[in-house]
């Protein structure tokens, strides 16, 4: 990380995604939040007028389908859930074209399933999507698609998706919008906390207590949020979260909420699927040799470090890789199906060279195809 790194970063930046939660773009009668959205276009307008690029991600779909199909909140079943977004994703992008046409500017839906992401070939092509309506100077508005989303195949909440499309894109910086001014150094509503102006590594934030409970029409809260920044900021990307009313200050590096500064390199957009997006398939149990050998950055992960296979997979598919305590020490892409590697585990090349010939005494994952992973914030 560049010590000299500020806020001018977001300023300064090019290309930005600006995420908003549903909070800020439902009222409490569960209707879409026009003065809300008007006003967040408005800044968007501003900064396209400045000569920046904007990628908007939202959530909002099933908060803003709540009123007009008469529910009380947010709906727990997942049909239900499902038919809301519906409702809500189509008014919601309506509503967003109209405020843009307001200012010239044309809007590009993006619906992202869970699929677009996991699988690589489907991830390259939200990338080259995304990137030429960006190109044709198209306002790219992306949600996920809740219509046809599952519990088991869903992002969980749209923070995480902001990081990733923020590196999908190459963004120069990512700025989350939500219901209050920032990270604290406790719940908010404690008498004596204080808002964190600005966090440099995230050994600034240890201690800080956090929970994941968001609000009552979202489905985030901090925890995703942290989770967001940490992809984001492990990537090069330097970040932002504020409330939505202070969006133009933030566009304009103002010291409002708090600042994120990047703390990572950018990364290959192959490395970050593996880390964040593929949904792995099976677990490779190590040794502790072996979990030393990958920690430490330049080794590949041989059958001799191998001592369990979980799971069922092909050759090629993402699975982790674990210690013996169950902790993710890495994700990688395996060279071996999973009823092939019984056979491997403990032993040596020579040996497997020896007995079951050449092709057997490769890696199981090969460094290239291999990366760590990083504590979450908690």
């Amino acid at each position: 990380m560049n010590a000299l790194s500020s806020r001018s970063e977001i300023a300064s930046a090019r290309r930005v995604v600006v995420k908003i939660g549903s909070s800020s773009l439902t009222g409490a009668d569960g209707h879409l939040d026009l003065a809300a959205l008007r006003a967040l276009v408005d800044v968007l307008a501003a900064r396209r007028a400045d000569g920046g690029q904007v990628v908007l991600v939202t959530s909002g779909a099933i908060a803003a389908g709540i009123g007009p199909l008469g529910l009380a909140s947010r709906p727990r079943d997942l049909a239900t859930a499902q038919a809301a977004a519906s409702v809500g994703q189509g008014m919601l992008v309506a509503r967003s074209a109209e405020a843009c046409a307001a200012h010239g500017l044309r809007v590009g839906q993006v619906l992202l399933p869970a699929e677009d992401t996991v699988r690589r070939g489907h991830y390259r092509n939200a990338q080259r999507s995304l990137e030429r309506l960006l190109d044709l100077g198209v306002v790219p508005v992306v949600n996920e698609n809740d219509a046809v989303a599952t519990d088991e195949i869903r992002f969980g909440d749209n923070d995480r998706l902001a990081a990733l499309v923020s590196h999908l894109v190459r963004a120069d910086a990512m700025v989350l919008l939500t219901d209050v001014d920032g990270l604290y150094d406790g719940p908010p509503t404690r008498p004596g906390t204080r808002r964190i102006a600005e966090v440099r590594s995230p050994a600034d934030i240890e201690g800080v207590e956090v929970t994941g409970r968001g609000s009552a029409v979202g489905t985030g809260g901090m925890l995703t949020k942290l989770e967001s920044v940490s992809i984001a900021t492990g990537t090069g990307i330097p970040v932002v979260l504020t409330k939505a009313q202070h969006a133009a200050a933030a566009l304009a590096g103002e010291p409002v909420g708090t600042w994120f500064a990047a703390t990572g390199r950018r990364t290959t957009r192959r490395r970050l699927w593996l880390a964040h997006a593929a949904r792995t398939r099976g677990r490779l149990v190590l040794d502790d040799g072996a979990v030393r050998a990958v920690q430490g950055g330049r080794a590949s992960l041989l059958p001799a470090g191998v001592t369990a296979v979980e799971g069922e997979f092909d050759a090629g598919d993402p699975v982790e890789l674990v210690a013996s305590d169950g902790r993710v020490v890495a994700r990688g892409l395996v060279a071996f199906e999973s009823r092939d590697i019984p056979d491997l585990l403990g032993r040596s090349t020579t040996e497997l060279r020896a007995e079951l010939g050449e092709g057997y005494d490769r890696e199981v994952v090969h460094r290239d195809d291999l990366v760590l992973v990083r504590r979450r914030a908690r």
